[in-house]
Formats: structure tokens, C-alpha cells, sequence
């Protein structure tokens, strides 16, 4: 037996309100749309992981989701854009990444982060 894919789901009574920011500023496709669930995602092959953590580092609060993007600089001017509250960041961490926190409509924190080659 193989995990073959993690899906996190959110509860919210709001769907729509998702388009925004993970279609419109992360750029994520519509995957499914059965009405009650709207699922974001992409066709690339990503890594599967799931991570439990007692804190976010750096002694910041642990983050709800953490997503990957190949332009940090350019997910947080999304953001910004886009009225999210930036709540951590932009920030080089000791670990090699480059990250912020932001929350998402639901009030997620959401830990957007690239790694630092």
C-alpha cells in the first residue's frame, strides 16, 4: 500500500470565497466543483507530506497549511493585492527558506514559502 495523494479540507459554509486567494493570487485550478466542494489543486507532481509541529519556528504560531510557491517575493505583492492580512514576513529563515504568513479567508494561517538556493 501507497499514499498516493493528502487532500486538506477546510470547513466553511463560504466556498467561493477560496477563489481568490488559492485561484486568483496562487494560481491553483478549479479541480472539482460539486457545489458543496470545491477542491484547488494542479497536475504537476508535487511531494506528499504532512507535518506535526509544536510551533511554526522561529517561535511563530504553527501555520494551518504550509504552500510552496517558486516566487515568494511575488505571492506576497499577490497578497497585498489582494487585501489578505500579512501576519509574519517576509523573513530569510535560518533553516533556508524565505517565507510569510498570511491568513486565508477562513481565517487559516497559511505559511507561503520558497526555498532558498
Amino acid at each position: 500500500m501507497k499514499v498516493k495523494r493528502i487532500v486538506a479540507n477546510i470547513n466553511t459554509k463560504e466556498i467561493t470565497a477560496a477563489k481568490c486567494f488559492y485561484q486568483d493570487v496562487l494560481g491553483l485550478d478549479l479541480m472539482m466543483d460539486h457545489g458543496w466542494i470545491r477542491t484547488y489543486g494542479s497536475n504537476e507532481e508535487m511531494s506528499i507530506q504532512i507535518s506535526f509541529a509544536s510551533q511554526g519556528g522561529s517561535e511563530t504560531p504553527t501555520p494551518d497549511l504550509s504552500i510552496e510557491v517558486d516566487d515568494v517575493d511575488a505571492a506576497l505583492e499577490g497578497m497585498k493585492g489582494a487585501g489578505f492580512p500579512v501576519e509574519y514576513g517576509l523573513v530569510d529563515e535560518p533553516w533556508g527558506v524565505r517565507r510569510f504568513y498570511v491568513r486565508d479567508p477562513f481565517g487559516k494561517l497559511i505559511n507561503i514559502l520558497a526555498h532558498k538556493h
